[in-house]
């Protein structure tokens, strides 16, 4: 009978679900700004009425709003680094115990 080690495959969740998600949300954010600019360079949110002022209010939140998430985007890169980097060392660590290097002294 084969044994398997369950947990040396599974190592790499939390930093692949990471690094997925955020390149999830980047394809989401310009996603959403081809959208938005799409819809507003043809016109199709403006009917030269009221809805003018509200479109144009639109554009201002949401334009407020990336700048928002914007200012805050290097803060979550280095925290994501951050987080990757202790991932790697943590596999790094549970690889070099399997393979049982450094059974000296220091």
């Amino acid at each position: 009978m084969i044994k398997t080690n369950n947990k040396a495959q599974t190592g790499g969740g939390l930093i692949t679900g990471l690094v997925f998600g955020v390149a999830s949300l980047v394809i989401g954010v310009i996603i959403a700004f081809v959208i938005v600019s799409t819809l507003t360079g043809a016109d199709l949110l403006t009917n030269n009425t009221a809805e003018d002022n509200a479109t144009d209010n639109l554009v201002a939140n949401f334009t407020a709003g990336v700048d928002n998430v914007s200012s805050k985007i290097p803060t979550v890169l280095l925290v994501a680094a951050i987080v990757l980097v202790l991932g790697v060392l943590v596999l790094l660590v549970a690889a070099w115990q399997r393979m049982k290097i450094g059974g000296g002294s220091i």
